[in-house]
């Protein structure tokens, strides 16, 4: 975009999808989004890699602080192009249409029909375990759960709004009450919780703490999920950064607080290696019940995180289709419905086809985090470009701290991606081969898109 060039119109010329999303929706999407497994599961890995109480609370309290920098960006773009498709258009807008479809194509394919599968296999594994079903059950039942929320946002926007509203009731709901209750029972020890400061210079190297900050980074992915939906929100200049700041404000607190209870009840050293800390601190203060009930939790965490997943994706393939950058027919919207119907059906065939490839998926891809890292950060470095080159466009919401926050959040992230890619060289191959596959497809449809 050229310097003094037009404004841009507040919605695509083409985009069909109503304005139907509350301020309460946006932020039930958020926490839905983010508030899944990893809280459960990541604390183990972290512990075993910041073995020091401080260490913990710091990597976790840095993961929410790099998130709302990242947040503070995100509400500036996604008030200036209130859209479908997030990171796809800020990139577009800023730097090229290649730019933007790179890594559209990297969200849509790789990071959310990944996480979909991922979600979806493990919700399945586990429900296969309790149940002492076969191994050939589980992924039948995954497809059959990712088939089974599709069609509940193939039909219905409103509906698919609902359950994920009383999702993130539940899950703040239950958390805060695993939180409040469990030091009430003193079955844990608060000496578990020192030392907070001594001995932190000496326990792990910056390297180990950029490794830990991969899990924390993971737990706290979706953060950024209403701006994929900005198209539909209501008062988008007023309630996309709203909805940002507070569903990762509810995030950031609730972790912080949840791994205040996990060390109450269990020492660094026992929580090290930990697969399940939610499941292990709840046995420690509420007997082998808590822990049964937690693990139970989790089964319902996860398929909250999934039908959220699932509700977002498809705006990101509908986006490009917008653009003639996707499959034609995927910018379709159910004349009666109102709803992405063929990108809600692609993102599912796309999904199912992993799952039947792959027959199991592990607990997170392993380039998801390393993938992010990098998008997110493409999208800081787009929102100071425009700053640059198109001070005149509207801004409803102007991010506090420039340009400072913005390349220090950079900065930051590349610093991650740089020990990401050190500590696991097939994460960040992974990534990058993703990213250089959308290449060719960038090419031929354009040409596509030339020839019509």
């Amino acid at each position: 975009m050229a310097e003094g060039a037009a404004p841009q119109p507040a919605a695509h010329p083409r985009d069909r999808l109503a304005r139907t999303l509350s301020l309460r929706d946006a932020v039930f999407l958020v926490v839905a989004s983010v508030v899944g497994s990893g809280i459960f599961l990541t604390p183990g890995a972290i512990a075993d890699r910041l073995p020091h109480p401080g260490l913990i609370f710091a990597a976790w309290a840095a993961g929410g602080l790099l998130s709302l920098a990242g947040a503070l960006a995100n509400a500036e773009l996604g008030a200036m192009y209130p859209r479908a498709g997030g990171d796809y258009v800020y990139l577009r807008e800023a730097f090229h249409p290649a730019a933007g479809f790179l890594v559209g194509w990297v969200t849509f394919f790789a990071i959310y029909a990944g996480t979909i599968a991922t979600l979806a296999a493990g919700f399945a594994e586990s429900v296969a375990q309790m149940a002492a079903w076969p191994r050939a059950a589980v992924v039948p039942l995954a497809v059959v759960t990712v088939a089974a929320f599709s069609a509940l946002n193939y039909a219905s926007v409103p509906w698919g709004l609902r359950v994920n509203n009383l999702a993130g009731w539940v899950k703040l709901a239950a958390l805060l009450a695993f939180a409040l209750v469990g030091p009430l029972t003193g079955a844990g020890d608060p000496a578990h919780l020192r030392p907070l400061v001594e001995g932190v210079a000496s326990t792990a190297s910056p390297a180990a703490f950029a490794l830990a900050l991969s899990p924390v980074l993971f737990s706290y992915l979706g953060w950024n999920a209403s701006v994929y939906v900005a198209s539909e929100i209501r008062d988008p200049a007023r309630n996309v950064p709203r909805s940002l700041f507070v569903g990762l404000g509810l995030c950031a607190a609730l972790y912080l607080l949840l791994n205040a209870v996990y060390l109450y009840a269990l020492p660094v050293a026992a929580l090290r290696g930990t697969a399940n800390a939610g499941e292990a601190a709840a046995g420690v203060l509420f007997g082998e019940l808590g822990g049964r009930l937690v693990a139970a939790f989790v089964l319902v965490s996860i398929l909250g995180t999934l039908h959220a997943t699932i509700l977002v994706g498809p705006r990101i393939a509908y986006a490009m289709a917008l653009d003639g950058l996707f499959l034609r027919g995927v910018d379709r919207v159910h004349p009666t419905r109102q709803t992405p119907a063929a990108a809600v059906a692609v993102q599912a065939a796309v999904a199912s086809t992993i799952l039947l490839l792959l027959q199991s998926f592990p607990s997170a891809l392993d380039f998801t985090t390393f993938a992010i890292v990098l998008a997110t950060a493409a999208d800081v470095l787009a929102l100071l470009w425009l700053r640059r080159v198109a001070p005149a466009h509207p801004r409803p919401y102007r991010a506090p701290g420039h340009p400072w926050i913005p390349l220090l959040y950079v900065a930051a992230n590349l610093a991650i991606a740089v020990g990401l890619a050190r500590g696991s060289p097939r994460a960040a191959g992974t990534a990058a081969a993703v990213t250089l596959a959308g290449v060719p497809v960038y090419l031929a449809l354009r040409r596509a898109r030339a020839a019509a």
